[in-house]
């Protein structure tokens, strides 16, 4: 005897797998907020042209309306968008000695002292990738 007429419909050879979100992590870095993204779709690039900066290579929101309208795009466009206020937790830093261009290519600016190359870094799983290589996590906001 069956329970449930709809047990067969839930046995795992009938599920079909959940495809993630890809997440956009949208940063301030003072008085802007910045990302980092290669979008395969050239339509959803076009549709965020008015944003890029082609010199640092990611987008940058100079208002909070701007933001919110570009989150608010990626979002239809399928993407989960997570909006970071602070860049604690975002910043690492190198020796000036250092070799640097492994972490240049996953930050959305730098800031640079006598001693530090100082980089916010586009998400987390780009701050972790710069620890393990070396890098050092600078514990405080930074204004780039």
């Amino acid at each position: 005897m069956r329970i449930c007429p709809l047990q067969d419909f839930f046995m795992p050879e009938n599920i079909l797998p959940v495809t993630p979100k890809k997440e956009i992590t949208i940063i301030r870095a003072g008085s802007y907020w910045a990302f980092k993204h290669f979008f395969e779709d050239k339509e959803i690039f076009q549709e965020l042209a008015d944003y890029y900066d082609k010199d640092g290579f990611r987008f940058i929101l100079k208002t909070p309306g701007e933001r919110n309208l570009v989150a608010k795009i990626l979002e239809r466009r399928g993407f989960s968008v997570k909006v970071i206020e602070s860049s604690r937790g975002y910043v690492v830093k190198l020796s000036r000695k250092s070799r640097y261009s492994w972490v240049l290519k996953n930050s959305l600016a730098r800031i640079e002292t006598a001693e530090w190359r100082i980089f916010l870094m586009k998400d987390k799983e780009s701050v972790k990738e710069a620890l393990k290589l070396g890098a050092m996590l600078v514990e405080v906001d930074v204004q780039f």
